[in-house]
């Protein structure tokens, strides 16, 4: 997928959160009028966050989430770690803060700073780092996410607690 999942059947404020129960969630915006959060400028920009549930349940047919080794994958293509996220980051500062490190977007993937939603129910980072779902799952409260960050071309693959909201990009079967 070249842009951030939209896929948006129903939406929770940020302090609606699990582990279990998927939950979708539009940047900043605070209550459950799907039409409504679609109609934001950051829905519009930035897609959707998913907790991981919803993240896992989220792509088309035909599509699935990747899992850390196909984003480990990805990275080795692009050079390694210590490159690949500048080759996956939109260029400018259009979207992303100054000084948008090592951004290229060589690779087609236009990341953007969609930020994230933390597991206390607070919106943050937009603009200064992006966050996207991996499959692999770690243990019964932790998952695995890629990020990316405006002042380094690292891509990082960390763990994450689920009940987080991240960006979701899927993968061809």
């Amino acid at each position: 997928m070249a842009e951030n999942l939209r896929y948006l059947p129903s939406v929770v404020g940020p302090e609606t959160g699990s582990e279990i129960i998927p939950y979708y969630y539009v940047y900043m915006y605070k209550d459950t009028n799907v039409s409504e959060a679609k109609a934001t400028e950051d829905y519009k920009t930035y897609g959707v966050l998913y907790n991981w549930a919803a993240a896992c349940s989220s792509c088309p047919a035909g599509w699935h989430l990747p899992t850390n080794a196909e984003w480990e994958e990805l990275s080795e293509y692009l050079g390694g770690e210590e490159v690949a996220g500048g080759k996956l980051k939109e260029t400018g500062t259009t979207h992303w803060e100054s000084p948008n490190e090592g951004a290229t977007n060589e690779s087609g993937f236009t990341a953007l700073p969609g930020g994230y939603l933390l597991n206390d129910g607070r919106f943050t980072n937009i603009g200064y780092n992006g966050g996207w779902w991996s499959s692999t799952d770690i243990n019964n409260c932790v998952a695995s996410s890629l990020s990316l960050v405006y002042y380094n071309y690292f891509l990082n693959v960390d763990n994450y607690y689920k009940v987080y909201g991240f960006s979701v990009r899927c993968v061809r079967d």
